[in-house]
């Protein structure tokens, strides 16, 4: 299990690193900079190769990227030829460009993984009703376990998803709702009722509800190139919104800093995915590439998110932010970063220990 762990966590952290700094790589191509380096990882040089100007790495410590470019420090000697190369001396539109691909390529990636998912086929729970609640607006109306909802006010519904999102926007709206009973038609006209329930976040919520429970009888449902990638775009846009609405649950004290994950935790998830199949690894690789374009685009020095800030604020005042408070913001940045690595790092370390402790009390107690 550790070994299977181990690969599919560098396999996975691989592909995310080199999709991002891919990114970086070729917009700096396209905007004619030099670049002199593109690392997979960090630290000591294990292979590389010199091709023209660029040196192709893969360093030691899997954790991480980097594309070095021409002119990129403002303390470089450079000549007039290698000036107009220079990252530096690029209008500050070439410099948002080529800082924001590395994150615009992540999430190009997941939805490229959402789109060929979708068309290779996913299962989708059907509307066949596995249990009723007593006291329901379902148990009311006369609705069974077993029953097979094919229709809501007419229109045809085979997928539990389309049919909880259909009962949430109708507002409590009476509905007519036609059901298949063991080859039988028949229709119940109810109202949903307003239930409390609890969000992702953990949050009490009022939603509507009809009161039924899915069977999870699953059918293998496969999308045409087009819907696909339409299915994959709102994935994406999807998952991306929920990771900054974490991310400000988590700053709002709502969420526990506590479930954040490091590198270890990656690594079992990714090895339990592995064990389910190609599919769900895949698709978990596409959730955290998300995350990773969405939090190396927050607005902290160090990260794709500090460049940016700094030169939008360029794009503001007409005037490019000091090199002295652009290495002092860095520095800070690079501390919160190393403070968060060490949290993370603790919290697994933490989750091992609590899991070690369950499997010899249950060993234990055998």
């Amino acid at each position: 299990m550790i070994g299977i762990s181990i690969v599919s966590v560098i396999v996975l952290l691989g592909i995310l690193i080199f999709a991002h700094e891919v990114g970086h790589f070729l917009m700096a191509k396209y905007s004619r900079v030099g670049v002199l380096k593109f690392s997979l990882g960090f630290g000591p040089r294990l292979a590389g190769k010199k091709v023209g100007e660029t040196e192709y790495l893969i360093s030691l410590i899997p954790l991480g990227g980097y594309v070095k470019l021409l002119g990129e420090s403002d303390t470089e000697e450079l000549s007039e030829e290698d000036k107009k190369r220079s990252f530096s001396t690029q209008s500050v539109y070439k410099r948002i460009a080529i800082v924001a691909a590395g994150p615009v390529f992540n999430f190009l990636l997941a939805i490229l993984i959402f789109t060929l998912v979708n068309m290779v086929g996913v299962p989708k729970l059907t509307t066949k009703i596995g249990g009723v609640y007593p006291e329901s607006a379902a148990f009311e109306a006369g609705m069974q376990a077993g029953d097979v909802i094919v229709a809501i006010d007419g229109r045809e519904t085979s997928r539990w998803d389309k049919l909880a999102e259909t009962v949430t926007e109708g507002q409590g709206k009476e509905m007519r709702i036609t059901v298949d009973r063991e080859g039988q038609i028949k229709e119940f006209v109810l109202t949903p009722r307003i239930i409390k329930s609890r969000n992702i976040f953990g949050e009490e919520v009022d939603a509507y509800k009809i009161g039924v429970t899915p069977s999870y009888q699953t059918v293998v449902e496969r999308m045409n190139p087009l819907s696909a990638l339409w299915s994959g775009l709102k994935q994406t846009w999807m998952i991306s919104k929920l990771t900054v609405i974490s991310i400000i649950k988590i700053l709002e004290g709502v969420i526990s800093p506590r479930t954040l994950g490091g590198p270890i935790l990656i690594a079992q998830i990714a090895g339990a995915q592995v064990k389910e199949g190609i599919i769900p690894f895949v698709l978990f690789m596409a959730l955290l590439s998300i995350n990773l374009a969405v939090l190396n685009l927050l607005p902290i020095p160090i990260l794709d998110g500090g460049h940016l800030l700094f030169y939008l604020i360029e794009l503001i005042t007409g005037k490019e932010i000091s090199l002295k408070w652009r290495e002092m913001a860095q520095q800070v940045g690079f501390v919160l970063l190393i403070i968060l690595m060490i949290f993370v790092f603790i919290m697994d370390i933490e989750r091992l220990n609590i899991k070690a402790l369950d499997d010899f009390q249950k060993a234990f107690t055998r």
